[in-house]
């Protein structure tokens, strides 16, 4: 070990607060991209070398001419055509180096093409701020600041990326860089730009370009000269490489992830070597290149992670650059103008209003991150940008939910980003996966905070967590390079006024898919679990050798006992295999009590709070004195449920993660019998959403059409039906075919295209209700497509409170025309006029079907009126129409109130007296206003109701029945009650 190491490891370990003071150094603006980029295998394999003649000596073509006089000078013309050809076919080479490399540097993960081919890396890409370092700062912590502080300071000696060579401070050329930064600050994608750069030009300082990847290197021991290594991975550089140290051409090697490689520059560990041509293993090759023992002309940028620094002796390193993120938040700012502005951001058919919506998106976006926020703590880090972006695509601008796509898949690929094949430490022989590491120990962290409700850790607490179990030098070599590494891409100090020596996790939900994480992979175990699963495999493979031997012995020897030796040692194993089925039933309750805890019955959906969290929350800010909310861990079992599914298990084995089939099988199995369970009885809108998430998130289809199946009232009423939340219920919703008794989808913020997605969901409705949705004339174009379709079987329809207007009265017509299921129809306060009556009345006609038709509220007049009950009058089922609250004459009333049911066939609800008697549809009618009070004017009302008073005290003087006295007074007193608290104000 190193005197460096060794100094590291003995770092005092009494305050954590040391890693908040290491916090402060690399808070600078980060790159915007966190997706490793790999070097290519063999970029242009297609291209057949060509042919290479070594020059020969000037000493050579002189003596080989002295016997004529004339052609003395032609050895001089014919070197100079073959440098001439030897440049041409270089400068190609080098071209078609160049296309190569943009090709595959330019080349999106999965992850980035949910946005569409419009985010390239040109398109998107913010450089960070990289700040001159010094490995004395590497390995001394910084002075202690806030978030707050650190946004306002400005960042000293900041260099640019394409300044990284200039001469240093003394005026010496720098032709070693070490470019150095934590996980997730976007190390890779900057020397990406850098690369991509190059072929397009911009880096002219250098002619050449060779990156490698120390992770490829890693996995080579053989030998191999530096010109076959370059060659074997660029194939078409054969005509370049053997000008390598013969020319003066310009090349620049990037050794990107050098964390990854063992280094030995002792001269006993890896000898001097100046050949290109001399086989050698690659980390040899890597260390003679930065001694510049080998190539000693060419410029090196290597790039790390903070604990791999000090591997490079400081002689050998020109520069330490260090990677310092986005702590301006303009650079924040500008990110996320840029990403989200993309025309490719809004989806398929994105329109003005989606562009409209970009716009509102980054606005609120930027005041919350101009309020200081946790989110702007986070931002530091690039990834996170990344993920925010991420997250706020599949809010807003997902139109159709492919099975792929889940809140739980954009977590668990953006892991897989940043820690697809990392390792902890490459020097520790059990190289232990990083993302393994992570979910033991901060997955604890998460989990116990879960539990005790919390989301701010102590010192103490982060103890327990990360130093209870060290008993090893190993395990506390892992948890510095931890510490140094990894630490602050999870946690961060808390920007909240009181808690700033208090650690949050960065991004709040990732404390949730931690949590999740640690339970699912079965580390929250007792002591006696973990003793008795390793004793078990122990006995199960001693028993399989055991039996043979028995078998053999049990032929020669006629010992009994033997055979129930062998029994008995077969049943510890069969005991534990209940035990673990034990666990699994302890994960599926969990899982369930967490997602049907009645305490979070009433807080908004969980995607609604993913949105606060990343947006803010409009309004005046708390008081700092104000008593905070009840933390809310609704993810946690959402998360548990997705990390669960076939695809997000297979990323997680690529992170050494592994999740059996088995396991996953026995937990769903368990989970029938008690979230299905729980899942039956009634919740309330909000948690519904929640459920219906959780089974989209499951991505199990069989388990989701169970726990559907027996769903017959589904009520999401005043849930914000985002475009994301429609196509998740649809989703869910088809996997069984049964129909629904009701769908309530009251205030519900529905339009055209929410119906579009829902469309499978509402033929199967019988009682649908859609109030209070703004429906215009384009819905109801869609509900006539509803009406009409032959598998339809709604049967009451509430459109009451949206503006249809008389072009959506002509669709609903249309529709009532010719349906045969519709039974009900309420178009209360919809704007229908004289005009949308007509047609309505025009169509009814043809109608056979329909037994109680709602117009009130929407301005008719006496012809209207009249001419819908004449119609209604010869109508085979429809038995009753509501129209008060109309502008209804005295004469249309007393037309109306000579109307009866038994001689006409028709009631119409006009008023709350009927004659000399009230109505039997008074408290009705008196409810209806009362419930829909909030969405009509309130003075059209007050005339109103003022105009019934007036008829009922008329009525009531016209009958000396006591009796019916008493009934006109009781009515009389409820809307003179009515018209009280709406002068006061109080209703």
């Amino acid at each position: 070990m190193s005197r460096a190491m060794q100094c590291q490891s003995c770092l005092p370990w009494g305050s954590w607060m040391q890693l908040q003071r290491s916090l402060s150094r690399s808070r600078g603006p980060r790159s915007v991209h966190v997706c490793a980029a790999s070097v290519p295998g063999e970029l242009g394999s297609d291209l057949e070398p060509s042919s290479w003649h070594f020059p020969f000596s000037c000493r050579g073509y002189v003596s080989y001419q002295q016997g004529s006089g004339e052609n003395s000078v032609q050895p001089s013309s014919s070197h100079h055509r073959q440098s001439q050809l030897r440049n041409v076919a270089s400068s190609a080479a080098i071209k078609k180096h160049q296309k190569s490399l943009s090709a595959w540097f330019s080349h999106q993960p999965n992850e980035e093409r949910q946005f569409g081919p419009s985010f390239s890396l040109d398109a998107v890409h913010v450089d960070p701020v990289i700040r001159e370092s010094s490995l004395e700062e590497v390995l001394k912590p910084s002075p202690d600041l806030t978030i707050q502080e650190q946004l306002q300071q400005p960042c000293r000696q900041v260099i640019s990326l394409h300044n990284l060579f200039d001469v240093d401070a003394c005026g010496r050329q720098v032709r070693n860089v070490v470019l150095y930064g934590t996980v997730g600050t976007g190390k890779s994608t900057l020397i990406k730009k850098m690369v991509v750069d190059w072929c397009h030009g911009r880096l002219p300082r250098f002619e050449l370009v060779i990156p490698f990847s120390c992770e490829d290197l890693s996995h080579s021991h053989a030998p191999i000269s530096l010109r076959r290594l370059i060659t074997k991975k660029y194939q078409h550089l054969r005509d370049v490489v053997p000008t390598l140290g013969t020319s003066n051409l310009k090349v620049l090697f990037i050794l990107n992830g050098l964390e990854r490689l063992n280094l030995d520059f002792r001269l006993a560990g890896t000898e001097l070597c100046c050949d290109p041509n001399e086989p050698v293993p690659p980390s040899a090759i890597v260390v003679n290149l930065l001694r510049k023992y080998l190539l000693p002309e060419a410029s090196i940028i290597v790039t790390t992670r903070p604990s791999a620094v000090r591997r490079i002796p400081a002689k050998y390193v020109g520069r330490y650059a260090e990677i310092c993120g986005f702590s301006d938040t303009n650079l924040q700012k500008l990110y996320f103008q840029m990403r989200l502005s993309q025309p490719g951001c809004g989806g398929e058919g994105s329109g003005g209003g989606s562009s409209a919506e970009q716009e509102n998106l980054v606005e609120m976006l930027s005041r919350n991150l101009e309020r200081h926020n946790q989110i702007t703590a986070a931002c530091f880090l690039p990834s996170y940008c990344w993920l925010v972006c991420t997250t706020l695509h599949f809010l807003y601008f997902t139109r159709t939910v492919p099975p792929s796509q889940t809140l739980t898949g954009i977590y668990t690929s953006f892991l897989r980003l940043n820690f697809s094949g990392e390792v902890l430490d490459s020097t520790d022989p059990n190289n232990i996966s990083m993302m393994k590491y992570v979910a033991k120990t901060v997955g604890k962290l998460a989990y116990e905070g879960v539990m005790s409700r919390k989301t701010c850790f102590s010192e103490d607490d982060l103890q327990q967590c990360f130093e209870v179990a060290m008993k090893t030098e190993s395990e506390l070599n892992l948890l510095e390079v931890f510490r140094s590494d990894v630490f602050r891409f999870f946690l961060s100090p808390c920007v909240q006024p009181g808690k700033e020596h208090t650690f949050v996790f960065t991004i709040p939900a990732m404390q949730e898919y931690l949590a999740a994480l640690y339970v699912v992979l079965g580390e929250k175990k007792t002591l006696a679990q973990r003793v008795g699963k390793e004793l078990s495999e122990v006995i199960g493979r001693v028993s399989e050798d055991v039996a043979v031997v028995v078998n053999i012995i049990s032929k020669v020897l006629p010992l009994r006992f033997l055979p129930v030796l062998f029994n008995l040692l077969k049943i510890f194993p069969r005991y534990f295999s209940r035990l673990s089925g034990k666990e699994r039933d302890a994960i599926a309750h969990t899982m369930a009590e967490e997602l049907f805890k009645e305490e979070d019955y009433y807080n908004d959906d969980v995607l609604d709070q993913i949105n606060s969290s990343i947006l803010g929350v409009e309004g005046p800010m708390r008081h700092p004195d104000e008593a905070p909310d009840d933390e809310v861990f609704e993810l946690f079992p959402i998360f548990m449920g997705g990390i669960l599914s076939r695809r997000n298990r297979a990323i997680l084995e690529q992170l050494g993660c592994s999740i059996k089939n088995l396991a996953a099988f026995e937990i769903a199995k368990a989970m029938k019998k008690t979230v299905i369970r729980k899942g039956h009885k009634g919740l309330p809108p909000s948690e519904l959403m929640d459920y219906f998430f959780f089974l989209h998130e499951f991505q199990n289809e069989r388990f989701a059409a169970e726990a559907v199946r027996s769903l017959r009232t589904i009520s999401l009423a005043s849930v914000k039906m985002t475009p994301l939340k429609c196509s998740v219920l649809a989703s869910v919703m088809g996997t069984t075919c049964h129909q629904v008794e009701e769908l309530n989808l009251t205030s519900c913020n529905l339009d055209s295209s929410s119906l579009r997605t829902l469309f499978p969901v509402l033929l199967r409705c019988k009682a649908l209700h859609l109030q209070l949705n703004s429906l215009g004339s384009d819905a109801c174009k869609e509900i006539r497509d509803l009406l009409l379709h032959d598998k339809c079987v709604v049967s009451s329809l509430r459109l009451a409170n949206n503006p249809v207007g008389e072009q959506g009265a002509a669709f609903l017509a249309e529709a009532l025309a010719r349906n045969r299921s519709l039974t009900q129809l309420s178009l209360l306060h919809t704007a229908l006029g004289d005009g949308g009556a007509d047609t309505i009345a025009r169509h009814l006609a043809q109608n056979r079907h329909l037994r109680e038709l709602n117009l009130g509220y929407n301005s008719l007049t006496d012809a209207a009126a009249l001419r819908v009950v004449e119609v209604a009058k010869t109508h085979p089922a429809l038995d009753k129409v509501h129209l008060y609250f109309n502008d209804i004459s005295e004469d249309g009333k007393r037309a109306l109130h000579s109307l009866r049911t038994e001689r006409d066939g028709v009631r119409a609800l006009v008023f709350l007296t009927v004659g000399t008697d009230v109505s039997d549809y008074w408290s009705h009618i008196l409810s209806v206003v009362q419930r829909n009070l909030p969405f009509w004017d309130r003075e059209r009302v007050r005339q109103h109701l003022a105009l019934l008073l007036r008829d009922l005290e008329s009525s009531r003087s016209q009958t000396a029945n006591p009796w019916r006295k008493a009934k006109f007074l009781r009515v009389e007193s409820e809307v003179k009650k009515m018209l009280g608290k709406l002068q006061d104000g109080t209703l």
